[in-house]
């Protein structure tokens, strides 16, 4: 299984936040709470990922609808694994995971997009300024 890392957790949190916003400061919509709840118990834990099975439904479905608005790919149509490349320099992505995308899971693909972000070297994240040397 997967883990959930705790920053998209927290992205999905402040998601709600935003989208239903306490009436007095005080109550939380239904999806806010489920997610705190996990949020709680991981910042108790000192764990900064939870195994997405030890999610509750209330909190799978709050974090799935947090996930829906979010870009589902990295992609930025330019493919160099098409052209024998280990790591996309496009996206940022592996081969396996660009052949396999579409039958990887929601936190499975969070976790490689967690992965290209936190490296930031593909043209996605510079700016096509690699490609302007060349």
């Amino acid at each position: 299984m997967a883990a959930l890392h705790i920053v998209d957790l927290e992205a999905a949190i402040n998601f709600w936040r935003e989208r239903s916003p306490s009436p007095d400061g005080v109550v939380l919509c239904a999806e806010l709470r489920a997610l705190a709840e996990v949020y709680a118990r991981m910042v108790y834990l000192g764990a900064l990922e939870v195994d997405e099975a030890e999610l509750s439904g209330a909190a799978r479905d709050a974090w799935m609808v947090w996930y829906a608005s979010q870009p589902d790919t990295p992609c930025i149509a330019i493919c160099s694994t098409s052209q024998g490349d280990d790591v996309c320099k496009g996206c940022g992505r592996s081969f396996d995971e660009v052949q396999h995308w579409t039958v990887m899971t929601p936190v499975e693909k969070r976790a490689v997009w967690r992965r290209i972000t936190l490296d930031g070297s593909s043209w996605r994240f510079n700016r096509y300024a690699e490609r302007a040397i060349e």
